[in-house]
C-alpha cells in the first residue's frame, strides 16, 4: 500500500458502479497509475481574508460528482487517490503538510492535481512543483490577482514569485472591479502578464509551468458554490478548451481546481463543473 504522509483517505460514496470512471481510481496503490488526485480539504485561508467559508467541504463535494460520469475513453490515464491532507492547526502547518505529501507523489513520479480548498493552499502545492523543476512559471484563471502580502487564500502567486522562484504569472479571467491598484502594480513589476478575454487558447511557452484553475472564474450563475461569487465570469464552454489544452501540454508539470465552496452551491451545479473540468484536463493528458 502506497502511504502519503499527513492524509487520510478519500470520501466516496459507496458502491460504485462498475462502469463509472471513478470505479477505475485506485486506492491503496500506484502501479499503472500516470496521475495523482490529491484532496486539499481547508478554508482557514479564505477566513483570513473575511471570504465566505465552505470550500473544506470541496474534495467530498468533487468526489461525489465523480462518480456520476461513465467515461468511455480506455486510453484516460489511470488515477491514484492520495487522499486529503488534514489540515493542522495554523494555516503554516497545513501548508507544511501539502508540501510533503505533494513531493511524496512527485517523487513516486505521479502527476499531481489537486482540489480545493482556498487558494492559499496552491502555494504550498505548486511549491514542491517548484522544487523539482527549475525556472517554473504560473498560468492561472482566476478573477481576482491573489498577490496579497499578508497571508490568506489571496496570497499565493506573490509567495511563489518571492520565496519559489516562479519566473512569470500569466492570467486569464482578471476581474478589475474586483482587484487593487496596489496589487496590479506589484503583480505587472513582477512579470506578470494579464490576457484579454476571447483570447486565442495558446499556453505560455516555458520549459516548466504549473497551472492553477480557481472555479470563481466562472460566472456566478454557472458556478454559484464558490468562496467569491463572480457577477460577470466566464461560461465553461469558454474555459473547456483551456484545461483540455493545459492537460495535453507537456511542460505542465502540475494542475489544480480551487475554492470549490458545496456550502453555497446550488443543485451540486459547481462540485459538476469542477469534476467535468477534471475530466477535460485528463482527456488533454491522454494526447501527451
Amino acid at each position: 500500500m502506497f502511504a502519503v504522509p499527513h492524509t487520510t483517505p478519500g470520501d466516496w460514496p459507496t458502491d460504485i458502479p462498475a462502469g463509472r470512471m471513478a470505479a477505475s481510481i485506485q486506492r491503496d496503490k500506484i502501479e499503472g497509475c500516470q496521475i495523482a488526485l490529491l484532496g486539499l480539504p481547508d478554508d482557514l485561508g479564505v477566513s483570513l481574508n473575511h471570504g465566505r467559508r465552505g470550500a473544506a467541504l470541496g474534495p467530498t463535494a468533487f468526489r461525489s460528482l465523480l462518480v456520476t460520469y461513465g467515461v468511455e475513453q480506455p486510453e484516460f490515464p489511470r488515477v491514484f487517490d492520495a487522499g486529503d491532507v488534514v489540515p493542522a492547526e495554523t494555516l503554516e502547518a497545513t501548508h507544511t503538510r501539502v508540501t510533503a505529501a505533494t513531493t511524496a507523489l512527485l517523487d513516486a513520479g505521479l502527476f499531481p492535481i489537486a482540489i480545493g480548498g482556498g487558494h492559499d493552499l496552491t502555494f504550498p502545492f505548486v511549491r514542491a512543483v517548484a522544487a523539482k523543476h527549475a525556472g517554473l512559471a504560473g498560468l492561472y484563471f482566476d478573477a481576482h490577482l491573489d498577490v496579497r502580502e499578508g497571508e490568506g487564500s489571496g496570497m499565493p502567486f506573490r509567495r511563489l514569485v518571492e520565496t519559489c522562484g516562479v519566473s512569470a504569472l500569466h492570467l486569464h479571467g482578471f476581474r478589475p472591479l474586483v482587484n487593487s491598484q496596489a496589487h496590479c502594480d506589484w503583480f505587472l513589476q513582477h512579470g506578470g502578464t494579464l490576457y484579454p478575454d476571447g483570447s486565442p487558447v495558446a499556453l505560455p511557452e516555458a520549459e516548466n509551468l504549473f497551472v492553477s484553475f480557481d472555479l470563481d472564474v466562472l460566472d456566478g450563475s454557472q458556478a454559484p458554490g464558490v468562496s467569491a461569487r463572480n457577477p460577470a465570469g466566464w461560461c465553461v464552454r469558454e474555459a473547456e478548451p483551456w484545461v483540455r489544452a493545459a492537460g495535453a501540454n507537456p511542460a505542465v508539470r502540475s494542475f489544480d481546481l480551487m475554492e470549490l465552496n458545496p456550502r453555497h452551491d446550488l443543485d451540486q451545479r459547481t462540485a459538476r463543473i469542477a469534476a467535468h473540468l477534471f475530466l477535460t484536463f485528463l482527456q488533454g493528458f491522454s494526447q501527451r
